[in-house]
């Protein structure tokens, strides 16, 4: 094969996996959040021991995104390319078989192959993966015609890329992600977010006499027969649409969409970080004697949240949402998000817990805009 065209599969798949890899070390915390869903989701179909993968979910998380950089970069570069091109289809073999797990059972609906940056179906993640999977064996065949030695710079550059890729992943970790491609963003209006963009349209497909029609309406006509509706403008749907607090007796709440609100986050009271609580505890009591609104929002019983609490003597509002609503929201465990009518102004990690004239000054400048 001409070495021009294996150069321009090398960079199609090694650039690939770069920015595939840079999405998710931005955010690896995501990354673990998915492999959690695969792992639940292959202790119940394939075998039992896969629950007990999800207590390294995160440091597996980081392997891999780390991985898949480093690999990309070694393999545009010509270094070690015969281990390069085995480990890339040893990955690609993997991801193939959890996106055709997903497509074929329906079980897992985003595969997060590029994050939250790129949102792919589960057929389109397989074929994207089929396909590499294709460039990868054919760069596997011609294994012979690629580098075989590689300068000492392009080594230097690899070891560079594996510190800094790990360096990046655990400042995402230790904080935020770096930039948000998540709904719940900073400057987004949480309220106009849960609306469409535009009024939702539909095809509507029928039967009749076993040939199939698509109307623009739905037929007056009652001797057709209703197959399914289709959704002709899919980029106009909400872009949130799974925000829901509730209260103690159950029912939706708005009133944290309402006014200054300090929303203290947390997605498992069981593992939440015990780091930075007594931060959180100043933080509350000074919002309090400023009346600014501090609430709890955490995915637990009533019960167990009131406790919690009272143990860490929070004088707060108490909310109940679901795990993955919060997990979505923000990286932490527990977070804070500071909300103006609506508009998420702010999110902090606990590592980076705010002053009481930090939150003013937030709420201050945006009364200012």
């Amino acid at each position: 094969m001409s070495k021009y065209l294996l150069t321009l599969i090398r960079w199609i798949v090694g650039g690939l996996f770069i920015f595939s890899g840079m999405i998710k070390v931005n955010d690896p915390v995501g990354t673990a959040i998915k492999l959690e869903e695969y792992f639940d989701v292959f202790s119940y179909d394939i075998s039992p021991l896969f629950a007990h993968l999800k207590s390294i979910s995160l440091p597996l998380s980081v392997f891999l995104v780390v991985l898949e950089v480093v690999l990309g970069v070694m393999l545009i570069l010509g270094v070690k390319t015969r281990l390069t091109v085995i480990l890339l289809g040893l990955m690609i073999v993997f991801f193939t078989f959890l996106t055709f797990f997903s497509a074929y059972f329906n079980k897992v609906t985003d595969c997060g192959c590029f994050g939250d940056a790129i949102k792919l179906t589960p057929w389109e993640s397989f074929y994207k993966d089929l396909g590499l999977l294709i460039l990868i064996g054919i760069l596997f065949f011609f294994l012979k015609d690629l580098p075989k030695k590689s300068a000492g710079w392009k080594q230097i550059i690899v070891v560079f890329t594996l510190l800094g890729s790990l360096t990046l992943a655990v400042l995402a970790i230790r904080n935020l992600p770096f930039i948000d491609f998540r709904a719940y963003k900073e400057g987004v209006h949480i309220p106009s977010a849960m609306q469409p963009s535009e009024q939702l349209q539909y095809d509507y497909v029928m039967k009749k006499d076993g040939d199939e029609f698509i109307f623009d309406q739905y037929p007056a006509d009652e001797s057709y027969e209703f197959v399914e509706m289709k959704l002709k403008n899919p980029e106009a749907l909400p872009k949130i649409s799974d925000f829901s607090v509730w209260n103690e007796s159950g029912e939706y709440t708005e009133e944290i969409l309402a006014g200054n609100q300090v929303l203290i986050l947390i997605n498992n009271l069981q593992k939440i970080s015990p780091n930075n609580l007594e931060a959180i505890q100043r933080l509350v009591s000074d919002l309090n004697n400023v009346e600014i609104s501090a609430s709890v929002v955490a995915a637990s019983s009533e019960e167990e949240i009131r406790q919690f609490v009272i143990t860490q003597n929070w004088p707060v509002e108490t909310y109940l949402a679901d795990a993955t609503v919060v997990k979505t929201i923000i990286r932490a465990n527990p977070g804070i998000m500071l909300l103006k009518d609506g508009i998420i102004l702010k999110k902090f990690h606990h590592n980076n817990t705010p002053s009481v004239e930090e939150v003013k000054a937030y709420f201050n400048d945006a009364n200012a805009l």
